[in-house]
């Protein structure tokens, strides 16, 4: 699984046109094959500050993710709305039930 972690300052003044845009493209990307999660939440300490928090199955789903319209929409018309710099991390993470799958069997003991 890969996690996508994002802070997006936005600038006051354009915060209903930030939220819109969250909206729509939370929308469109949940639909995406390959996408466990999706959304924007705003910050309780700043309220103009929009935190991204995205889930996929794997690295693939998350490249075609990059390849849609909507992706080359809300990058087209996120600058209008940021007042900073955009924050992202990605992680790879293996769950309990992925590591419980690969985990070897135990060896018998013979006595």
């Amino acid at each position: 699984m890969i996690i996508v972690h994002g802070l997006i300052p936005i600038r006051p003044e354009c915060r209903e046109q930030a939220l819109e845009l969250a909206r729509r493209m939370t929308e469109a990307t949940q639909a995406e094959a390959g996408c466990i999660s999706y959304d924007f939440y705003v910050g309780l300490s700043d309220p103009n500050t929009l935190m991204l928090f995205q889930e996929w199955e794997n690295m693939e789903a998350l490249m075609g993710h990059f390849q849609t319209e909507h992706m080359d929409e809300f990058l087209q018309a996120l600058p209008d709305v940021v007042s900073g710099e955009i924050v992202t991390r990605r992680y790879a993470v293996q769950t309990i039930e992925e590591e419980t799958e690969e985990a070897e069997p135990p060896t018998p003991v013979i006595h």
